[in-house]
């Protein structure tokens, strides 16, 4: 029977690699068959059923709901993390201008909005989870010297949403989940020791994304494809993108050489402005109206 069973998932799994699409239809009726005949238990053939739907899933696609959820998820377990900043002006005005961005990126809607926040931290950071998640501490606000600077910080993040980026990391470990789906759903029922340890592993997938997004941050090329991202936005809506190059100055002199957030998480400073200069070059000085310099002083104050 042990055969059997394991044979079943072998299946599954040799059909997903070959990129089966039916795999829960032919798995579930083998697996009816199997308990029918009194080969395998109710109970192992329910196993069997829920990791051949796994393995379909593999392939489809998320909607942009799945994408809501997983980051409303995510930005929950940031926010175990750090504490929300509850100023209500400065919120409105972080929201003001991240609304403004996003709606001029290629990705001007998802599935509930976009949506920005301030953390109550020194430590220079910001997070880009994905449904349209913007979170971006006190820290790296600033670092910020006007309002152009501030709008340079929100297009980037905009930037990683429009591009995919959290969403990549989770879809790049689909194939492991499924996996270890299997390993747990034989794990019930063989009571394989190894595979019980991988029922272990199965549980710390949430953990392994987290740590992607918080603790290790996304690929060098993915900040600067968002950095890139962010020079369009900003000039879309009319900002300048010189103050992408100020900011990343500003930060690169309040980052120390053991300090956390970005400069854990992301490529340095220097690094960043090399690679977006020839993109710079003919932005030109940005030019400040009254108007953005005034809002921006007075949510400062406070910030």
């Amino acid at each position: 029977m042990r055969n059997l069973l394991t044979a079943f998932f072998i299946l599954c799994l040799l059909m997903v690699a070959q990129g089966c699409q039916t795999v829960g239809s032919v798995a579930s009726i083998g697996a009816d068959i199997a308990a029918a005949t009194g080969q395998i238990s109710l109970k192992q053939a329910e196993s069997i059923k829920r990791s051949a739907q796994a393995a379909g899933q593999a392939f489809e696609e998320f909607t942009p709901e799945n994408e809501y959820y997983i980051g409303r998820t995510i930005t929950a377990n940031i926010l175990n993390r750090y504490k929300v900043y509850e100023n209500r002006d400065a919120t409105v005005y972080v929201n003001l201008i991240g609304q403004t961005l996003a709606r001029a990126s290629d990705k001007p809607e998802t599935f509930n909005g976009y949506h920005f926040l301030i953390l109550d931290t020194d430590e220079i950071n910001a997070f880009a989870a994905p449904g349209g998640f913007i979170l971006v501490s006190r820290g790296l606000i600033r670092c910020c010297r006007y309002e152009d600077a501030l709008a340079a910080v929100l297009a980037h993040e905009v930037g990683h949403v429009q591009l995919g980026h959290g969403m990549g990391a989770i879809q790049a470990g689909r194939y492991t989940s499924l996996g270890r789906i299997v390993g747990v759903e034989l794990a019930k029922n063989l009571g394989d020791k190894q595979l019980a340890q991988a029922a272990e592993v199965f549980d710390g997938t949430v953990g392994d994304i987290m740590k992607t997004l918080v603790d290790t941050g996304y690929q060098s090329s993915q900040e600067y494809a968002a950095d890139k991202a962010a020079v369009t936005i900003m000039q879309r809506v009319g900002y300048n993108p010189m103050a992408l190059k100020d900011m990343l100055e500003q930060m690169a002199g309040r980052l120390g050489p053991n300090s956390g957030g970005f400069g854990k998480t992301h490529p340095s400073p220097q690094k960043r402005l090399q690679n977006i200069a020839p993109v710079l070059q003919e932005t030109g000085t940005p030019t400040i109206p009254a108007v953005r310099k005034t809002r921006f002083d007075r949510m400062m104050a406070n910030i």
